[in-house]
């Protein structure tokens, strides 16, 4: 079955199942392979993207739920004002270690100061709770996303 969606401003068309996860038509239809696949039952978070700006677990996430919704990918999220401070924010505090969940890490925290900009640290236990770092830098996670929340404040 045909499915047309928007993914980072564009439009683009997948020839699949309607029940095919979003996170297989980014990775295998569309080549975007940002996106990661961590545990396909939404318990990580390496494969968050925002729909209609909302964190959302593509793993779990069928491609006939989209509808006319918006899909950003790590791969753009970085051209908002938002996701560049926090990519900023993640360099600074030297986040990545292995890397791998980073993509649903910055899209979690993305989506987070889009939707409150100056979040307490309550806030961003609970937007990024279910996002789990292997490499513990759970510690540099949150002092990035405080330093671009500082900086989405500010206007830096």
């Amino acid at each position: 079955m045909g499915f047309t969606i928007e993914v980072n401003g564009t439009t683009r068309s997948a020839d699949v199942d309607s029940d095919t996860p979003l996170l297989w038509v980014l990775r295998d239809i569309l080549g975007m392979t940002g996106t990661k696949f961590g545990c396909g039952a939404a318990l990580c978070g390496a494969c968050t993207v925002h729909v209609d700006g909302v964190a959302t677990r593509s793993c779990i996430t069928p491609v006939d739920s989209i509808g006319s919704a918006q899909v950003t990918t790590i791969e753009a999220v970085g051209k908002t004002d938002v996701g560049a401070k926090i990519q900023k924010a993640w360099l600074e505090h030297e986040v990545v270690q292995c890397g791998y969940c980073q993509s649903g890490q910055i899209m979690s925290a993305a989506a987070l100061l889009a939707s409150n900009p100056r979040p307490t640290d309550a806030d961003i236990d609970d937007a990024m709770s279910g996002n789990i770092c292997r490499c513990g830098t759970y510690i540099r996670i949150r002092e990035a996303i405080k330093l671009a929340a500082q900086s989405n404040v500010s206007g830096g």
